[in-house]
């Protein structure tokens, strides 16, 4: 129930397929600006803030694709941000280092 007395009734198997393809969108987001920062050879802090400006950018463009009914679709916007943050900074980090690798060093 929400705050007017309204029952509110969400479909499991739905919500389930919004955080997979959620989790998809994050993951080639993760190996997209990795890929990204390591051709570009940003250094240290310069990386890990691209990788949250990315994150960021993924989060307003999700809840900018939702529109103002994003509760139909997510049940919170906080959860939205930071589910995953740093599960898929391994996933950056391994992209980011292995070509930074191979443009800059060899």
């Amino acid at each position: 129930m929400d705050r007017s007395g309204e029952v509110k009734a969400f479909s499991q198997t739905a919500m389930a397929n919004n955080h997979a393809v959620i989790d998809y969108c994050r993951t080639s987001l993760a190996a997209l600006s990795g890929s990204t920062a390591g051709i570009l050879g940003l250094p240290t802090l310069y990386g890990f803030a691209f990788y949250a400006i990315s994150v960021l950018a993924l989060w307003l463009m999700l809840l900018w694709k939702a529109g103002v009914n994003w509760k139909k679709f997510f049940v919170s916007r906080q959860s939205l941000l930071t589910n995953g943050f740093f599960g898929q900074m391994f996933t950056y980090v391994l992209f980011w280092t292995f070509l930074y690798g191979m443009v800059h060093v060899y």
